[in-house]
């Protein structure tokens, strides 16, 4: 066979490959679909019945700010991870977001406990619900959305997917959620969020290589 021959057999019916849209654009999709989905649980539910005075409060706008900012961060750290060209330092965006927002609610913790003493640990298992119940569906969008990192970094980006879902929701949650004590906050919001993005970072890997193209 002649090498033109060759190189028209192969070249036949070859379909471009779709460019995969920048992370950008793909991290403002995906934060449109959780504002969309918190927010409207945010309305079914209704305001906590004392907002007005809380987001009054500056020690509370600056955790709220830090949250929604780990959650922003998190998720453009996750899509700019899933290209093969870009540098794993990404994935350490959102940790002076985080770290913020823990150094604020430990101190809040430690306030707490010195005034109320061990009943400012009291359970909370509907924070739990919520924040599951809204991260594992968004981390799985998440994944979807970013199937092309399969087999590139699939367990940090599905790790930040996690953190992110959880970050966005935890935002939510308390804007109608009755929480005065940061200790309660911390427990119930940070652990649920580290749940969430510690079972991505196991599962993640596999759901990705299990939606990858």
């Amino acid at each position: 066979m002649r090498t033109d021959d060759l190189i028209r057999q192969l070249s036949t019916g070859l379909v471009p490959v779709r460019r995969v849209a920048p992370p950008w654009r793909t991290a403002l999709l995906w934060l449109a679909l959780a504002t969309l989905l918190v927010g409207g649980a945010v309305a079914l539910h209704g305001f906590r019945h004392d907002i007005a005075q809380r987001v009054m409060l500056m020690e509370e706008q600056v955790n709220l700010a830090a949250a929604l900012l780990t959650g922003i961060a998190a998720a453009f750290a996750a899509f700019q991870l899933a290209l093969p060209d870009r540098s794993p330092r990404w994935a350490l965006l959102p940790l002076p977001f985080a770290a913020l927002w823990l150094s604020g609610l430990g101190w809040g913790c430690l306030r707490d406990l010195a005034q109320q003493g061990w009943p400012a640990l009291s359970t909370s298992f509907g924070c739990m619900r919520f924040i599951i119940g809204f991260g594992v569906p968004l981390t799985a969008a998440m994944l979807w959305m970013a199937r092309h990192a399969a087999p590139i970094r699939p367990g940090p980006v599905a790790a930040l997917g996690g953190l992110a879902a959880a970050a966005i929701a935890s935002v939510g949650l308390s804007l109608i959620h009755h929480l005065d004590a940061a200790a309660m906050v911390l427990i119930w919001h940070g652990g649920s969020i580290a749940l969430v993005t510690a079972a991505s970072w196991l599962f993640g890997a596999r759901a990705l290589r299990a939606a990858g193209p």
